[in-house]
């Protein structure tokens, strides 16, 4: 492929006839890997509702969007996202306790102490 800039158009038709080569086979995925999936996929959605109400508070949302505003709904994203990442790490069989506080153990040893 050479360097020459090409439109909207033509890159959706390159990748349109490259679908197949690019394609992840989902299909041999198992039930518990799709479900695995969904829950990420889950997750991803309930950051960008935080992100959202996130600009409502700092103000950096179009007039129409803070006029809906309700900062109790700001709590309530913060909750999906805790349940959502503690649904996914059931599913991946991680311990969430342990890995909090294992987190935890090296933000206040290793990157208090870079930030120093």
């Amino acid at each position: 492929m050479d360097n020459k800039p090409f439109s909207l158009k033509e890159l959706q038709k390159l990748l349109q006839s490259k679908e197949l080569d690019l394609r992840i086979p989902f299909e041999s995925m198992t039930k518990k890997e799709k479900d695995i999936l969904a829950k990420t996929v889950k997750l991803s959605e309930e950051v960008g509702e935080l992100s959202n109400d996130i600009l409502s508070v700092l103000s950096l949302q179009r007039k129409s969007k803070l006029l809906k505003f309700d900062k109790k709904n700001l709590y309530e994203e913060f909750a999906d996202i805790i349940i959502s990442t503690i649904i996914l790490a059931n599913a991946t069989r991680v311990d969430i306790s342990r890995a909090v506080k294992d987190k935890m153990k090296k933000i206040t040893s290793l990157y208090i102490k870079d930030r120093a």
